[in-house]
């Protein structure tokens, strides 16, 4: 659910019944896409609008009263508006949150001055204001948009994304499981420039994960009600019931460190330590989390993570987390997205089973690497999103875009599609230039738009979106 703070702008020569109109009108049309507002109303303001600077304070007042329930803030301009007094407001509530600013349309017909708004001319006056405040703000995609047309509803829908993953990458607890593995240097991050974005990690040894995990009897409730979990989760014919066992006890220890530390998503050390010391490989467990909208990155892959969390927060459906792996045939804008696969069944339509780990099977034995989730990726529009802490520069860096994977297949392990990209050469070509890792977040969704608007315009970033 997301709650919007709202400003009604008015400017007194212009008709003010516009501006009560105009109240009622946005505050049912945000109701009526089911999200929550905090207004003025008419006994505290003349139409529960904001021209002067005691009633900016007012509205400031209000806002900061429900400062923790506030996503964003909505200016809506029925007719010119004051727009020092909509500045003011934003100013004095404090809130750093997004901004949104809509203007309504005259219409041809009723251009008198019993009804005309100017709106049209006040949302620049209103902008220009906000910018000599060092207010950032979003436009509606349209300069001046009918509150009641679907045009309008796909900008709230918009905004409400960027407002919820500026909020949720604000203050996000990420949890590092194990250390990184010695051969992927390519997930190195930067604690400290996350820390300076807002973003914390906590971490835990993958010895502490396996004695809690050891200590815990097989014969325990809490152990049978995870593996019944599991085995509703995904097919699990041929795989042993102390596998079995051993992936239900790894889930519990995980899922409870993340409820003691607040966490939003995980990042798990796998190769080899895991198969190796504890006997499974941790796909299933993670491929949960993830499908619980809890995403858990490979080879304690953290800014990977981001991306796919930062996608969860703008679309509501979980993420995954793949390599670009693979050309597919001779068509430049086609290749193939690879993982293991930890996959949540979401992107699978519930089709994958449970099997081992081809790839590290040979290395530390078939029986060690049960738990993936095999199976491939059901046909769906994506997003693809890839974050990175760039240490020399001393700057959060990103890519994102969107595609589709098709309903081409290919004869393979793990979990996998055929994703199809428009210029996806260009964007090999920039991901290679400027060094970006070989693992990227996909989400079933297109939600490109609102998350380049929220990493660059409010948490300044810097992000390229790739268009094609």
């Amino acid at each position: 659910m997301t709650t919007l703070g709202i400003i009604v702008g008015n400017r007194g020569f212009f008709p003010s019944h516009l501006a009560e109109e105009g109240r009622e009108t946005i505050l049912r049309v945000l109701a009526e896409e089911g999200i929550d507002t905090v207004c003025l109303t008419p006994e505290d303001t003349p139409y529960g609008a904001v021209e002067t600077y005691a009633e900016s304070q007012r509205c400031a007042e209000l806002f900061k009263a429900h400062r923790e329930e506030i996503d964003g803030i909505l200016v809506t301009l029925p007719n010119f508006g004051e727009e020092r007094g909509i500045a003011d407001a934003v100013r004095l509530a404090g809130l750093n949150v997004p901004v949104l600013v809509q203007a309504t349309p005259d219409r041809a017909g009723k251009m008198t001055i019993a009804d005309r708004r100017d709106s049209f001319c006040g949302k620049m006056s209103a902008c220009n204001n906000l910018s000599q405040y060092g207010v950032t703000y979003s436009l509606t995609a349209l300069h001046t948009v009918d509150p009641e047309s679907e045009a309008f509803r796909q900008d709230l829908a918009w905004f409400g994304a960027v407002c919820r993953v500026v909020k949720g990458l604000r203050g996000a607890r990420l949890g590092q499981i194990g250390a990184r593995p010695a051969a992927f240097i390519t997930v190195r991050y930067s604690e400290k420039l996350l820390e300076n974005a807002g973003i914390s990690v906590e971490t835990i040894d993958l010895s502490e994960v396996f004695g809690r995990a050891w200590k815990l009897d097989d014969a325990d409730a809490k152990v049978k009600a995870k593996v019944e979990e599991v085995q509703d989760y995904v097919a699990t014919g041929g795989v042993s019931a102390e596998a079995l066992i051993r992936m239900a006890k790894f889930a519990i220890v995980v899922e409870d460190w993340i409820e003691e530390h607040a966490l939003v998503g995980t990042a798990v050390q796998c190769w080899t330590a895991m198969e190796d010391y504890y006997g499974v490989v941790p796909c299933t467990a993670m491929s949960m989390l993830s499908d619980k909208l809890l995403p858990s990155a490979c080879e304690t892959d953290i800014t990977g993570l981001i991306g796919m969390y930062a996608m969860v927060l703008a679309s509501g459906k979980p993420s995954a987390l793949l390599d670009w792996n693979n050309n597919y045939g001779d068509d430049p804008n086609k290749g193939v997205v690879f993982h293991c696969s930890n996959l949540p069944q979401t992107f699978f339509g519930g089709e994958a089973r449970m099997d081992y780990q081809e790839i590290i099977a040979g290395t530390v034995g078939k029986e060690n690497t049960y738990g993936t989730l095999v199976g491939r990726i059901k046909p769906t529009d994506v997003t693809y999103c890839r974050v990175s802490t760039d240490d020399e520069a001393g700057w959060i860096r990103a890519y994102l875009g969107e595609g589709r994977i098709t309903e081409e297949t290919v004869e393979t392990f793990g979990g996998y599609g055929v994703v199809q990209i428009p210029d996806f050469q260009g964007l090999l070509r920039h991901i290679c230039a400027n060094g970006f890792e070989h693992h990227v977040a996909l989400n079933p969704s297109r939600v490109a738009d609102a998350l380049n608007e929220a990493l660059t315009r409010y948490l300044g970033w810097d992000v390229y979106h790739h268009r094609g």
